[in-house]
């Protein structure tokens, strides 16, 4: 795979890579080094999955893959008590692992790195951030964005030093993690250290059409749900007719179904028209015509998801 073909897959569905002639240096490096970190919280959903696919991109294109499992940021963030915590961390690396998250990955616990040698560089960065800086960072992590405790402004901090900890050339993470990584990259080269190229994933809308879907909102497709909770989940999702835009089942289907297909099958009645094989532009088109209804494309897309999420289900069994 040479440079471009590697940048193509890398950046495909992204929102935003800072920089791309960066992540093109550090594609020559013979030894590379991709990471995500996560807190552990509820359930595994398609959101998540995103990522996990760019990441199985760069592991593709050569990096060493490192999970971050965020069990001490999520105490930080109010998400639970350390023991908690750590339980639910060990349900959502067995769903990475599932996803494809396997070979060439290393899964790091973040209560595991505390180190002297860390927290001092942890204070060292607490030099060149302000309190208000640091809170502006938390503002789409933050469990509680309205009483702001100190834990909060030492979160994105720590996570700045964990990219260096562990030796990151690329960080990646939801838009939601976009001010932390810039407040990384400014922070890092102040110390003397790298600073890492960032890659941010969109977030895929709620099945309710809130703007992030949540394990914490209940408006998520798991990746090992049932195919009843698959299908009665996208049966209920919000659906508006003729509007592609916003619409988070239109949403699946672009980053779920024609990622790996040309065409989308779908199956109805002769006297609603009979079968139609649509490309992606070919579906929006129709769709925003009205001339396909919401119930046609939910059970769509709802019969591909349980196809593709198959493997998902069976590994979580048999592990």
């Amino acid at each position: 795979m040479n440079i471009d073909e590697a940048i193509a897959k890398i950046t495909k569905d992204t929102t935003e890579v800072i920089e791309v002639e960066e992540l093109k240096e550090i594609l020559k490096k013979d030894e590379k080094v991709a990471y995500v970190g996560f807190e552990p919280s509820g359930k595994v959903h398609l959101g998540h999955a995103l990522t996990v696919k760019r990441m199985i991109a760069l592991r593709d294109a050569g990096f060493k893959i490192k999970i971050f499992v965020a069990n001490l940021h999520g105490f930080l963030n109010g998400k639970g008590t350390l023991k908690e915590l750590n339980e639910i961390a060990d349900y959502n690396i067995k769903c990475f692992k599932a996803l494809g998250l396997d070979e060439n990955t290393e899964y790091i616990l973040g209560s595991d790195r505390i180190t002297f040698e860390y927290m001092s560089d942890v204070f060292k960065a607490a030099q060149f951030t302000t309190i208000s800086r640091a809170q502006r960072s938390m503002a789409q992590v933050s469990r509680d964005s309205e009483n702001h405790n100190v834990a909060e402004a030492l979160y994105p901090i720590m996570q700045a030093m964990d990219i260096h900890d562990l030796g990151v050339d690329v960080a990646v993470g939801g838009m939601e993690q976009r001010k932390i990584h810039m407040l990384a990259r400014e922070i890092l080269p102040k110390m003397g250290y790298d600073a890492p190229v960032v890659i941010h994933i969109p977030l895929i809308h709620g099945t309710d059409g809130s703007d992030k879907m949540s394990s914490s909102k209940g408006n998520f497709i798991g990746v090992d749900d049932s195919e009843k909770e698959i299908k009665t989940k996208i049966n209920k999702s919000f659906c508006p007719i003729g509007e592609v835009e916003g619409n988070p089942v239109m949403e699946l289907a672009h980053y779920y179904i024609f990622d790996e297909n040309e065409k989308i099958h779908i199956e109805r009645p002769e006297k609603f028209g009979g079968n139609l094989d649509l490309t992606e532009d070919e579906l929006y088109d129709i769709y925003s015509k009205e001339e396909l209804h919401p119930m046609d494309l939910k059970n769509t897309v709802a019969k591909y998801l349980v196809e593709k999420l198959a493997p998902v289900r069976k590994y979580m069994e048999e592990n």
